[in-house]
């Protein structure tokens, strides 16, 4: 089942995020940030700062009372910004973060938005072969990755993001 996340949430969204970037156990799945960052990927404050903004929602995948993996979806003037897709690593490869990316899609197209982008650190080649697989573009565009606050994690060595897209007009 697929619902937008609640401030209740908030405890086992983080868990969720930081088990699936960062640390050991986010070894165990393969979108591990652990090589390239040291710290968190976000914090309890963020995540209640997220449920609560408008224009973002934060959808979580749930089976029984645990949810097993979460996307933020932010509208930003005619496109909605995908973030923070996270599936727990034990249950990565199942088909969870396909189920997250199409409820993104559905987001947008009910929404009337045609397209959807993202950011991604340049060097997660195999995340980006994954993305574009599902119909995401490489724009050519680059962004600077910066982490204005060490609760985001520590950088182990430079790195930028490129910008993937996907149009849903047909």
């Amino acid at each position: 089942m697929i619902v937008p996340a609640t401030p209740a949430d908030t405890p086992q969204l983080n868990q969720l995020v930081n088990s699936a970037y960062r640390g050991d156990s986010s070894r165990q799945g393969w979108t591990t940030e652990a090589d390239l960052l040291d710290g968190t990927r976000i914090d309890e404050a963020a995540i209640r700062d997220l449920i609560q903004k408008p224009g973002t929602v934060i959808l979580t995948y749930r089976e029984q009372d645990e949810i097993l993996g979460c996307v933020e979806l932010r509208t930003e003037k005619a496109r909605v910004y995908l973030g923070m897709l996270s599936v727990k690593p034990n249950t990565q490869g199942k088909g969870i973060g396909k189920k997250l990316m199409q409820a993104a899609e559905d987001f947008a197209t009910q929404n009337n938005i045609d397209a959807i982008f993202m950011t991604v650190i340049s060097v997660r080649k195999e995340l980006i072969d994954w993305y574009v697989r599902h119909g995401y573009r490489l724009t050519g565009e680059r962004k600077p990755f910066v982490v204005p606050d060490v609760r985001w994690g520590i950088p182990k060595m430079e790195l930028e993001f490129v910008v993937l897209e996907k149009n849903l007009k047909p």
